[in-house]
């Protein structure tokens, strides 16, 4: 079960046919799953290492095929606020559902199985993607980037006392006087 598909360079695919399951049987197995970075809010987050191990477990109770997935992931990147190096850990529990006969866009279909091969990194980083936080942060509490002068808030806190409008906000200004 597993290795490197033809798709892209990070899939790990499982051939469902090779497991050759019956009704009431189940496979357990541990893959290295490699996943591929996350870009969010345009910035670049990988999980350290990139290769991670998978927990998959694959039981057909009756026509229909059960996948559960189990993983831990460590991700690194920049600071949604401050840029510099943030890190998190998420444990995930996945499962999907397939049933073969079910309409493509029946929540019973699911669309990491094609062509009886599960696309088991496609799975895994999405179900990574749903644990992330909206916000990636160097540490609860900070403070960001100055928006005025762009220096790291949490090492140099500062306030400027004048500042000098946007000139972007200039047509406003211009209504706010009439």
């Amino acid at each position: 079960m597993g290795g490197r598909g033809r798709y892209a360079q990070f899939v790990t695919t499982v051939d469902l046919r090779a497991l050759r399951l019956r009704p009431g049987e189940a496979r357990q197995q541990t893959l290295d799953v490699e996943l591929e970075p996350f870009v969010l809010g345009g910035q670049r987050y990988e999980a350290t290492p990139a290769s991670i191990p998978v927990e998959l477990e694959v039981s057909q109770p009756s026509g229909a095929t059960v996948f559960d997935l189990r993983l831990r992931a460590h991700l690194s990147g920049a600071c949604m606020r401050c840029l510099g190096f943030a890190e998190v850990d998420r444990t995930v529990s996945a499962r999907e559902f397939h049933d073969p006969d079910a309409p493509a866009a029946d929540e019973l279909h699911s669309d990491y199985v094609v062509d009886a091969e599960l696309q088991l990194s496609a799975w895994a980083r999405d179900a990574l993607a749903l644990e992330i936080p909206e916000q990636i942060l160097c540490r609860e509490d900070c403070a960001g980037l100055c928006p005025a002068c762009g220096k790291d808030l949490n090492v140099e806190p500062h306030e400027h006392l004048e500042r000098d409008p946007d000139p972007r906000w200039a047509a406003l200004e211009e209504l706010k006087e009439t």
